[in-house]
């Protein structure tokens, strides 16, 4: 029998947490490989530091993936010491996951490394598949963060495994679920407070997925043999900002909404210590790849999402 195990590097954070307890109810055995020696319900805990080969790798040993999710959270400031460590964290850790499946008597069947949806140009216009155009635009103030999605990338697909194992990248747009740490619950609470108006001038786009068509779309993934490459993990519907806090106000029952125009922003990105960035550039991505290979969404438009968060209760919490 074929080894059911998933090893998910940097797995403690919300993106982990939440694909060890979807894979763990699936039946598969999960590992985390994390920094921290926190519990994790659905998964074992291996301790590593991202950066050198010690006896974890032996756990991806014959294992059937590996989900590489490491990396600082870009949730801070971008100040000299944070572009480092978001910079050092994600290119050590690909590097060195490389390392440990060149090792392998038994590699993995698969390697599937984070990047991100932010990689592709700020746009209004047409939306970007994975051949969409790469790049940074000063109005939207992300230079630094093509920069380290770029080097990122370049350090997965610069790393030689065997052809026994498949490679893909997962450029990840933002994941919507229930679990602390992640984007939604924090949005909900805002805007039950008054405070779920337009960002800024409200037309940028925002590329959003559902946590359980990202779980699925992973497991599907895994589980089809023929797909490799980069694939955007991101709903087909993405939308407007205005659009986006006009459908949390209606379906949290909030009649009123404050705006926050772009100096405002400023001023509260410095104080939550953060980056206006995060909400100011449009992101307008689509999954073609997934589409085209015959991936189906549970939750293609943002609406169903927010009512299935808001609403159901399944069995695993995401």
């Amino acid at each position: 029998m074929k080894s059911q195990k998933i090893v998910l590097a940097g797995g403690s954070g919300f993106l982990g947490r939440t694909l060890a307890a979807w894979f763990a109810e699936k039946g598969f055995e999960c590992v985390v490989l994390s920094r921290f020696k926190n519990s994790c319900p659905h998964a074992r805990i291996i301790t590593w530091d991202g950066k050198t080969c010690a006896p974890w790798k032996h756990e991806i040993e014959g294992a059937k993936a590996v989900i590489n999710l490491a990396g600082r959270s870009v949730n801070c400031r971008y100040h000299a010491r944070n572009r480092q460590l978001i910079m050092d964290s994600r290119i050590d850790s690909t590097r060195v996951i490389g390392e440990a499946i060149r090792a392998c008597t038994e590699p993995p069947e698969i390697w599937l490394n984070s990047s991100t949806a932010t990689i592709y140009r700020h746009t209004f216009g047409a939306p970007h598949d994975e051949n969409g155009e790469i790049g940074a635009t000063p109005e939207a103030k992300d230079a630094f963060s093509i920069e380290v999605a770029k080097a990122w990338e370049e350090t997965f697909q610069n790393q030689d495994v065997s052809t026994n194992t498949r490679k893909m990248l997962l450029r990840t747009a933002m994941v919507m679920g229930k679990q602390s740490g992640g984007v939604f619950p924090v949005l909900k609470r805002l805007t039950r407070l008054g405070l779920g108006g337009r960002m800024s001038h409200g037309r940028q786009f925002v590329s959003w997925i559902h946590a359980a068509d990202f779980c699925s779309a992973i497991a599907w993934l895994i589980e089809n043999p023929e797909p490799a490459g980069i694939f955007n993990l991101a709903a087909p519907n993405p939308l407007p900002n205005a659009e986006m806090m006009r459908i949390l106000r209606e379906e949290t029952g909030t009649s009123f909404g404050f705006p926050a125009p772009a100096w405002l922003l400023e001023i509260g990105a410095f104080f939550l210590r953060t980056e206006t960035e995060l909400v100011i550039k449009s992101r307008r991505v689509i999954p073609a790849r997934l589409h085209a290979n015959g991936f189906d969404f549970q939750f293609p438009d943002f609406r169903s999402a927010v009512r299935d968060l808001l609403h159901h209760q399944p069995t695993v919490d995401l």
